[in-house]
Parts: C-alpha cells; sequence; structure tokens
C-alpha cells in the first residue's frame, strides 16, 4: 500500500513536506509519532497518531513510539494556555510500561520483521545531556528569531496569564532534538504527529539539515473534531481512556455508537484498518438507511475489539439490549460489577442495610418501606399481578415473595424493572 495515499483517503493528512511521499515509495522508512507519558493510560485523543503508526507498518515501514520521558517533564506549551505539573522518573517509567501494553494491540513490536516496531524514550537520552553540552551543541544552530516565529510560541505569548517560561520556550529544541538523536542512531527520516505540532517537527528537520546536512520530513494529520463543534473525546466525566480501569469496554463501546452520523461517517476512516470499498459501501447504507446507524455500530464493534476484544464487545452488546427492554436473567447475571454498574450509572437508586436483606426482606416491603420505588404496597401489587414487574430480569409472578442476599448480583446490587424500559437500582450496604 501507499502509506500518504491510504492517509489522505481516510483524511488524515493535514500538512506534509515535499519530497516525503517520494521517500516513503522509494524505500523502507523509519518514522515516529511522540506520545506524552503524564498517565499511565493513553485515551482515544491519542489513538490517530497510534493509527497513523499502524498504517504506516501495514504499509511495509518502520514505527517508533517515543515516549516523552524527558520532554514530559517539560511540557509542550502547544494548543495550551498554562505549563502543566512536572512528574517524577518513576512515575514517567511506570507509565511507559503501561503505555507499551496497549500499543502492543496496534503495532507489532516481537516479531522478527525488518519493520518491527520500536519503542523509545527520550529520557534516555537527555538525561546524561548538560545544560552546557546542550546550548553549545544544539541550542546555536537555531535563532531565537526562528523559534519565535512559530505558531505555538506566538499564540501563548499573546495570550492572557502570565506568558511562557523558558522552560516552555525551550521545548521545541529539545523536540527537535529527539529528532536529530533518532535520525543519526534509527536511521528516522520522518516525524508525524498532529497538525499543532508542526512547529516542532520542522524545529528537528531544521536541525538535521544544519547539523548533519541531512534530510528529514515531516506529516501531520488534522486535529480531530466533532460536527457539533464540541471536544472530541471528552464526555461528562472526562476523557474516554483505553484503560479498561479507567473507562469500561461498555462505556468506551457507547462511546463510539452514539457518535452522530457525521462524525461516524469521518471516525470511521480515522479509527479503522477496514479498506476503502468497505468503508464506502457502509457509507451508503447508512444514507440509505440511517434508522439502522450501521456505522456507528460498525465503528463501535471496530474499535473495541481493537483496543479491548471481541468478548467485551459481546458483552457491551448485551449490556446494551438489557438497558433497552431485552436481554435475560443469565446475561444479566453474566456481567462483571464495572459493566454492571456503567449501564445502570444514571437510574434511580436506593440503599438498604445489609443486616436487614440477610433475614430476607417481603419484595413489597422492599420496593415500598425499605425504599421509595412505589409509593404503595397496592400499586407494587398491581403491577405484578399485571406482570410488569422484573427483578434482576426475571419476571415476578409472586406477590408473597422474600427476597435475601441470595438475590444479589454481584454480591451487592438488586435490579428493579417496572415495564421495558422503567429501572430502580438497589445497592446493598
Amino acid at each position: 500500500m501507499n502509506f500518504v495515499e491510504e492517509l489522505r483517503w481516510r483524511g488524515m493528512i493535514h500538512d506534509i513536506m515535499p519530497g516525503a511521499d517520494e521517500l516513503l515509495q522509494k524505500e523502507v522508512t523509519t518514522a515516529y509519532v511522540g506520545i506524552d507519558p503524564t498517565a499511565d493510560s493513553l485515551h482515544i485523543g491519542h489513538l490517530v497518531g497510534v493509527m497513523m503508526l499502524r498504517h504506516f507498518q501495514r504499509c511495509g515501514h518502520k514505527p517508533l513510539a517515543l515516549v516523552g520521558g524527558a520532554t514530559g517533564m517539560i511540557g509542550d506549551p502547544s494548543m495550551k494556555s498554562q505549563e502543566r505539573n512536572l512528574l517524577s522518573e518513576d512515575e514517567l517509567r511506570h507509565n511507559q510500561a503501561c503505555i507499551r501494553q496497549q500499543l502492543a494491540k496496534f503495532l507489532d513490536f516481537e516479531s522478527d520483521a525488518p519493520n518491527a516496531a520500536e519503542m523509545v524514550n527520550n529520557y534516555d537520552w537527555m538525561k546524561g545531556f548538560t545544560f552546557l553540552d546542550f546550548i553549545r551543541d544544539i541550542g546555536k544552530h537555531i535563532t531565537v528569531n526562528y523559534m519565535m516565529s512559530k505558531d505555538s510560541v506566538k499564540k501563548r505569548l499573546a495570550g492572557e496569564g502570565d506568558g511562557m517560561s523558558f522552560t516552555e520556550f525551550t521545548y521545541q529544541l529539545v523536540q527537535g532534538y529527539d529528532f536529530l538523536w533518532l535520525y543519526r542512531n534509527k536511521n528516522c527520516r520522518l516525524q508525524m504527529g498532529g497538525s499543532d505540532q508542526w512547529g516542532n517537527i520542522t524545529t528537528g528537520t531544521e536541525l538535521i539539515r544544519r547539523i548533519e546536512g541531512g534530510e528529514a520530513f515531516a506529516l501531520t494529520c488534522p486535529l480531530i473534531t466533532k460536527a457539533d463543534g464540541g471536544k472530541f473525546g471528552k464526555t461528562e466525566s472526562g476523557n474516554v481512556w483505553l484503560d479498561a480501569k479507567r473507562t469500561s469496554p461498555y462505556q468506551f463501546y457507547q462511546f463510539w455508537l452514539n457518535v452522530s452520523d457525521a462524525d461516524a461517517e469521518k471516525y470511521i476512516k480515522i479509527f479503522t484498518g477496514l479498506p476503502q470499498d468497505e468503508i464506502k459501501g457502509l457509507i451508503e447504507r447508512q444514507h440509505a438507511e440511517p434508522h439502522l446507524r450501521i456505522l456507528q455500530k460498525t465503528l463501535a464493534r471496530e474499535v473495541t475489539t481493537l483496543v479491548h476484544s471481541a468478548a467485551d464487545v459481546q458483552t457491551a452488546e448485551d449490556a446494551s439490549k438489557l438497558l433497552f427492554g431485552q436481554g435475560t436473567a443469565d446475561s444479566l447475571a453474566a456481567l462483571d460489577e464495572d459493566t454492571f454498574v456503567s449501564i445502570f450509572e444514571g437510574v434511580p437508586q436506593y440503599t438498604v442495610n445489609r443486616v436487614d436483606l440477610e433475614a430476607g426482606i417481603p419484595l413489597l416491603d422492599l420496593l415500598s418501606v425499605h425504599t421509595a420505588i412505589f409509593p404503595s404496597k397496592g400499586e407494587a401489587k398491581r403491577l405484578v399481578a399485571g406482570g410488569g414487574l422484573s427483578l434482576n430480569k426475571a419476571k415476578v409472578a409472586d406477590i408473597n415473595l422474600s427476597v435475601s442476599v441470595e438475590n444479589l448480583l454481584n454480591g451487592k446490587y438488586l435490579l428493579v424493572q417496572k415495564g421495558k424500559k422503567d429501572y430502580s437500582l438497589i445497592i446493598i450496604g
């Protein structure tokens, strides 16, 4: 596959230096993407860069994932208004190990293929670099005028607040040196990133030209936006993470399932590896039958499988059916606690003391005395008589049913359902 053409039809090219396409068509090339290690998990905002590396490797080239252990101690000023908190070396090493595990789902690190992926950490070559050595060997090659001309610097200096620290101002030099080091030691000729990184990347190509007399290239992708102008990858609870402990696979699946039609048409090209003809067919089906939401379902299935697993997709789909009045008692009982809580997060919740439940509580008392799910026993009794009440997805036929700890889901919950979609959650404290 032609890498540039692959990215172009997917809408993943914002800027590309002249000559980059020719280099990639002529020979196997090494390229890198920098990843911020300020957390022990990637979030979906990182996925564009990761997918660029994935496509790069699929096209026969060698990807490098650079974890910015050194630059993470400084903080990239691009598109930000405030300086970030700095991390310790131990925190950065921990984050690096976690990120590598996540990247291994996208990239081949383990094979003996010549284009096997590598992870590098710029802290390894920056930690022994003294300040005097850096300003003598690197700083003298780039003028302040050149650094000031970068949009990331100009926007920060023109903005509100306290301006930009010297530490942040030097960021582009440190990132530029990363490119130089990788050019020298890994024969890396291309750096890729988001469009906000163009200034930092071209500082690297300029250092390589001035110090080594070499030629290196830059390629950036657009910053991903939502059709309604909202920020991509953010929900009410914050970032959508790849780590299942931070964002459950069910929540992850739901994020993609709930994107708009316009966004789904764009995202399925960026965040999946589906071929062009298949995506074109899916888009045509979406336009013909938009109510089926075929793009959203395919997108959610593909990305969740890639980040988590096919089993997690099945669990998420089963969970979705439960929420909309489908599913069975067995499928409910099979859910792990995180998924269960994610599904019923927004429903009314009531707390009952475990001691009270151990001896058993008559169902009608549980629903109208220990909780306020029903205003009276009579109303609860009428719904049971009409076959409209379920406990843990099982129809209640006996109004004299006694509920005990044996009925609990995950040892802690009872799910009460009135009709098809009216849920209440009892939490045993």
